[in-house]
């Protein structure tokens, strides 16, 4: 049985722009507090009232920052959503060393647990450190080296969550388009976090992903738009992250003759990349990582302000995007 054909967290709840706060969990790079605050401040100055994290981003790091950051604003006025896939457990004796991918103390180790228990563990864990009675959405986060599980297990415990009113909507959020679907195909998904799989650069959900949600009724929340920071410059360089990693060489020359197509219609590469996110109808919602407090603006500006039509016309006659997309 699928579930009604209009979300119930649509654009109209979520509003184009989302923070994604994996950057105040200090990915790549050290933020201090008061710029983590500063970040979330401008965000919500902006107009940005959708603001997504998880334990994973900088070991609860993120999560601690973002609920600080939100704990005077009106409960009511903003839609939180965290994620389960990670549960959190204390090193005895942490010797000093960084954790992977963030700049914080590995004084933790990630420990992936898609069970109903690990579930209720993983949640009430966030609402600790969010310092919140409730979260708005809840995603099943990375679940592809453990699909069977997470849909035998940890989605029938999101499901019931629901029904009991704990959470307001459930949904998965990874960089598999093939994993998203077969969660979407179980019907049981208000929202599909896609990362990565839907960009400027790149379309293969368009191929299940999107077909899918269509059926189902679910609405897709675009992250991960700039590539993992590839698209996030109008001169894309070969230093640039891409799906979390270095970029090859033959994606960068793509990034790079999107680029110059942008610069030909006095477009920004990055905001080509947030409105081309947000051009398709099952789109609810574009959620951008920000971390640096000179970059909210653009950021908000990216979402707010349309690009000329030309652009879309010109990159899908040289076949650099799908026609009609």
């Amino acid at each position: 049985m699928t579930r009604s054909t209009v979300p119930p967290f649509d654009r109209a709840s979520l509003g184009a722009l989302g923070l994604g706060a994996a950057p105040l969990g200090n990915l790549y790079r050290a933020i201090d507090d008061d710029s983590a605050r500063a970040v979330v401040d401008g965000m919500w100055d902006g107009g940005v009232r959708y603001f997504d994290t998880a334990p994973h981003y900088g070991l609860g790091l993120s999560e601690r920052r973002l609920g600080a950051a939100l704990a005077e604003r009106p409960r009511d006025e903003y839609v939180i959503s965290t994620k389960i896939g990670r549960v959190l457990e204390p090193v005895a004796n942490p010797d000093g060393a960084l954790d992977d991918g963030f700049v914080v103390p590995a004084d933790r180790v990630r420990r992936w647990d898609f069970s109903a228990d690990g579930v209720r563990r993983s949640l009430d864990e966030s609402l600790e450190r969010l310092g919140l009675d409730r979260v708005d959405v809840v995603y099943v986060h990375d679940p592809d080296d453990h699909l069977e599980q997470a849909i035998a297990e940890a989605l029938p415990a999101l499901v019931a969550l629901r029904d009991e009113g704990i959470v307001g909507a459930i949904g998965v959020g990874a960089n598999s388009a093939e994993v998203i679907a077969r969660f979407i195909e179980t019907g049981d998904l208000d929202l599909a976090m896609v990362a990565g799989r839907y960009t400027l650069l790149e379309q293969p959900a368009l191929a299940d992903v999107f077909p899918a949600a269509e059926r189902h009724g679910t609405g897709i929340v675009a992250v991960g738009v700039y590539n993992s920071g590839l698209l996030a410059t109008s001169t894309p360089s070969a230093d640039a992250h891409y799906n979390y990693g270095p970029v090859p060489a033959d994606v960068l020359a793509h990034a790079r003759e999107l680029a110059a197509v942008c610069a030909a219609h006095d477009v920004e590469l990055p905001h080509a990349a947030v409105q081309f996110a947000l051009r398709h109808p099952l789109v609810v919602n574009a959620t951008v990582g920000v971390g640096k407090p000179q970059h909210v603006a653009s950021t908000i500006r990216y979402a707010t302000e349309a690009v000329p039509d030309a652009l879309w016309v010109d990159l899908a006659d040289r076949g650099l995007v799908p026609a009609g997309h």
